[in-house]
């Protein structure tokens, strides 16, 4: 290994825009849950699943269906 390394002449990774970003976003534990159930039974790690399920719902243009009800 150098003990210096010259990146005069290197360049912006062309893909950094297709890169996944790191957010914070509150889930329900139930949630979480089933996703690590179907983890343990797929052998994919839990926090894929949740982003190709996203991104599935992306791709097919899913819309939420929310109906409020009046509460007496």
């Amino acid at each position: 290994m150098r003990r210096e390394y010259d990146f005069s002449r290197s360049r912006k990774n062309p893909y950094a825009k297709s890169l996944k970003r790191q957010i914070t976003i509150r889930i329900e534990t139930e949630i979480i849950d089933y996703f690590k159930k179907l983890a343990e039974d797929s052998g994919v790690p839990y926090q894929n699943l949740i982003n190709l399920y996203l991104r599935d719902c992306v791709h097919s243009h899913r819309k939420l269906s929310v109906k409020w009800t009046a509460q007496n």
